[in-house]
C-alpha cells in the first residue's frame, strides 16, 4: 500500500493532462488516469474522435507508468449538460456548456468517482490555481499564470468542497513550458494540436449539429429601421454579436447607419423571441451592440457567498480582457440570488446565456449567467 496520497488524474489524451500527470508523480503522489467518455452519440465519426484520445491518453499512462481507468459518463452528460444545453438554445439563449460540463461532470460525477477509488483530491490540466486563504481558510480559485491560456473563467462555479480537493499543476506554468516537459519526457502526444470546440459537437459544423435536436422556425430579419432585409432560419441558430452566416451580405441601406456606411458589414444585435424576428445592425460598435449593464441569475460564489457589493473587474465572455465593474448583489422576491454589473466602459454583444464571471485581481470570485443586458434604443414595435 502507498504511503504517498493518491491523486485521480483526468487523462484527456492532450498534453495538459499528460503533463499534469507527469508532474505529480515528480511531487511523489501515486497517481491513476482516468479517461473520461462523455459522449456516445455518433462518436465514431471523423468529428468525435474520443476513440483516438483514449489511444493517446493510454499511451501516456504506458510512458508514465501509472494505471488509467475509462469511465463512462454519457448518461450523466445527457442528463446534465446536454439537456441543459438544447433547452437553452431552443429558448434563443447561447450557452456555454464548458461551463456545465466542469461544474457537473468533471467536478462532480469524476470527482465522486476518484473518492470511490480512495483518491485524496483529483487534478485535470485546466490552467488555474488554488489556494488557501491563510487568513479566512477559504480556497480561492486563481488565474492561471499563463495570461493567453487561463481557464478560471470556466471553472467558476466550484464551490469550497470542490475546490478543497482539486489540483491544477499547470496552472503554474506557460504552455510552451508544458510543451517542453512533454517533449522532454518523451509524450507521445508533446505535438498534440489542443482540442477547440464543445466536446460533443468537435470540429463539425455547428448549424448542422444543431438542426438535428432543435425545431426550426423561420422568420424575417429586420434592420434599424424596421425594414425586413432577409430571412433568418431559426433564431436558436444566432447568437448576438455574429457577422457570418445571416445571408444579407449584399444589402445597401439608405443612408449610412450610425456607425457604418453602405458596406459596412452586418451583426446580430437582438433576438426578439416573441415575434421571431433577428434584428441587425451595421457597424461593429453600433449602440445596440454595447451595453453598459447587466443582470445575471443561476449565481455560484467560490467562498459559498457574494461579495461584498464594491468595484471589481469581470469578463462577459471567455477571450476578453477584465473590465472594470461595480457589483450590486440583489435577491428576488422567491430569493434566488441575482447580481448586477454596471461596467465604466460599454461592453460589446453582452450575450443572455453566457456567463459574466467575477475577479478581484487574480481571483476568480465566481459569476453568473447572463440573463439580460441593457443596451441602447430599444427596436421599433
Amino acid at each position: 500500500m502507498s504511503h504517498f496520497p493518491r491523486v485521480v488524474v483526468g487523462l484527456s489524451g492532450g498534453v495538459d493532462s499528460a503533463v499534469s500527470a507527469y508532474l505529480l508523480k515528480q511531487q511523489g503522489y501515486e497517481v491513476i488516469g482516468i479517461f473520461m467518455k462523455n459522449w456516445e452519440d455518433d462518436d465514431d465519426s471523423e468529428y468525435c474522435s474520443s476513440n483516438v484520445d483514449f489511444v493517446d491518453a493510454a499511451a501516456v499512462a504506458d510512458v508514465l507508468g501509472i494505471e488509467i481507468e475509462h469511465v463512462n459518463f454519457a448518461a450523466e452528460y445527457k442528463d446534465r449538460v446536454f439537456s441543459e444545453f438544447v433547452r437553452e438554445y431552443q429558448a434563443g439563449r447561447t450557452p456555454n456548456p464548458d461551463i456545465l460540463c466542469n461544474a457537473e461532470i468533471k467536478f462532480k460525477s469524476f470527482l465522486d468517482h476518484a473518492m470511490r477509488l480512495g483518491a485524496e483530491k483529483i487534478a485535470t490540466g485546466h490552467y488555474a490555481r488554488v489556494r488557501q486563504n491563510p487568513d479566512t481558510g477559504l480556497h480561492e480559485l486563481l488565474k492561471g499564470l499563463d495570461p493567453s491560456k487561463d481557464q478560471s473563467y470556466f471553472l467558476y462555479r466550484l464551490n469550497q468542497a470542490q475546490l478543497s480537493k482539486t489540483l491544477f499543476p499547470v496552472g503554474e506554468l506557460h504552455k510552451t513550458e508544458v510543451r517542453r516537459i512533454a517533449e522532454q519526457i518523451g509524450l507521445p502526444n508533446a505535438k498534440k494540436k489542443d482540442s477547440t470546440g464543445i466536446c460533443f459537437i468537435g470540429e463539425r459544423p455547428f448549424r448542422e449539429f444543431l438542426n438535428r435536436y432543435i425545431s426550426k422556425e423561420p422568420g424575417p430579419i429586420k434592420d434599424p429601421t424596421g425594414r425586413i432585409i432577409g430571412q433568418h432560419v431559426g433564431l436558436s441558430f444566432y447568437t448576438l454579436g455574429q457577422r457570418q452566416g445571416l445571408g444579407i451580405g449584399g444589402i445597401k441601406t439608405k443612408g449610412a447607419q450610425r456607425g457604418g456606411g453602405e458596406h459596412t458589414p452586418w451583426f446580430v444585435a437582438r433576438k426578439d423571441i416573441p415575434n421571431n424576428t433577428l434584428w441587425v445592425v451595421q457597424g461593429h460598435d453600433h449602440p445596440w451592440l454595447l451595453s453598459l449593464q447587466l443582470q445575471a441569475t443561476d449565481v455560484s460564489w467560490c467562498a459559498g457567498q457574494a461579495p461584498a457589493p464594491g468595484a471589481y473587474a469581470a469578463k462577459t465572455r471567455y477571450r476578453q480582457t477584465d473590465a472594470p465593474c461595480s457589483l450590486q448583489a440583489l435577491s428576488t422576491p422567491d430569493g434566488s440570488s441575482v447580481f448586477e454589473l454596471s461596467f465604466s466602459d460599454p461592453q460589446w454583444a453582452v450575450t443572455p446565456g453566457q456567463s459574466a464571471v467575477l475577479y478581484d485581481g487574480e481571483v476568480c470570485l465566481g459569476g453568473g449567467v447572463i440573463h439580460s443586458a441593457s443596451a441602447c434604443p430599444n427596436p421599433p414595435a
